[in-house]
């Protein structure tokens, strides 16, 4: 007898790790995507030691994510993977760049310049590639019977070559505000100087995108449309949220930028869940679909109520030992 609805629980607990990852994770990427514009070779090895006792970790959420699709939605990998074999490649290809220039550019001296531009490129393809593997989550994928009959380059289309660049701004956004909260002097006013941008180049890419998607799908449309008094609080909530960024960044607070943009980031996420739910493999099958069986379900996630709160101890006890301001010349390494 089935006492409990574990797909539901599996869809919460995957989506707990996917948006985890996407604020944890995308700090240190759009600092990396910011790196080629740094105003100093002193302020890109600060740059780098403010998020270098971090960064492997935040990766685990990716990991944690990963798995749990697998043991749970089976038929969500069996359908993804052959939809998106490049654009996941390209994602895993970007973060090895970027995990392996983490720890030679600190060693490296006539060639560090190679160090800085495999940081800044690995996290430059891995941003873009996860905004280009949403934008084709949303545009659906054509299957037969349980099995992907679209092409290799299916993914590739102008929506999802503008989500990919969405999701360049964003991580570059939710970098700047770290950089605010973390660094001083002339690189914090650099970053103060480049959020304000950055902001208003995100509202206009999620603005174009929102406008698109409901020609991009008709269930998006019927759900959108039927249901505004709901549906759209959430863009409400992502523009109060754009504001407080402004209003923070215009009175030179420290801490509530990346507050705000982590809100921003969570209500867009909350858009798209409640867009598509409950279709795990649009535009065919819901989560109660691809779901393993339950026996399995069962299983795995006893594992995981014990190793979740272990990871989230962890990353919190990380992030307050090195708390406070990263200085020049004092780092991780």
């Amino acid at each position: 007898m089935e006492l409990f609805d574990l797909p539901l629980i599996w869809a919460f607990i995957i989506g707990f790790g996917i948006i985890m990852y996407v604020l944890m994770d995308g700090f240190d990427l759009g600092v990396g995507i910011l790196f080629p514009f740094a105003p100093s070779e002193e302020g890109r090895d600060t740059m780098m030691n403010s998020v270098a006792p971090v960064w492997d970790g935040n990766e685990t959420w990716l990991v944690l994510g990963g798995a749990g699709l697998l043991a749970a939605f089976p038929m969500v990998y069996s359908i993804f993977l052959p939809a998106l074999y490049i654009g996941v490649f390209l994602l895993l290809a970007g973060l090895i760049f970027r995990g392996v220039a983490f720890e030679f550019r600190f060693k490296a001296r006539t060639s560090r310049y190679l160090w800085n531009w495999a940081f800044a490129g690995g996290s430059t393809v891995a941003s873009f590639a996860q905004g280009a593997v949403v934008g084709a989550y949303i545009q659906g994928f054509e299957t037969a019977n349980g099995v992907y009959v679209g092409g290799a380059l299916d993914w590739l289309t102008p929506f999802t070559v503008l989500t990919g660049l969405g999701m360049l701004a964003g991580y570059a956004l939710l970098g700047s505000t770290w950089l605010i909260m973390k660094t001083e002097s002339y690189l914090q006013q650099w970053a103060y100087r480049i959020t304000l941008p950055l902001l208003a180049a995100v509202l206009v890419v999620f603005g174009i995108i929102s406008v698109w998607t409901p020609f991009v799908d008709e269930l998006v449309r019927e759900r959108w449309f039927s249901n505004l008094t709901v549906i759209w609080i959430l863009p409400v909530l992502t523009l109060l949220c754009a504001l407080q960024i402004y209003r923070s960044v215009r009175d030179r607070k420290e801490g509530m930028p990346f507050v705000a943009t982590m809100g921003l980031f969570i209500t867009t996420y909350l858009g798209l869940v409640v867009s598509r739910w409950p279709y795990v493999v649009p535009p065919e099958y819901t989560l109660w679909d691809a779901a393993s069986a339950y026996e399995s379900q069962l299983f795995l996630l006893l594992g995981l109520l014990f190793v979740i709160p272990i990871v989230l101890a962890y990353t919190a006890w990380t992030y307050w030992v090195f708390r406070g301001k990263v200085h020049a010349g004092e780092g991780y390494h």
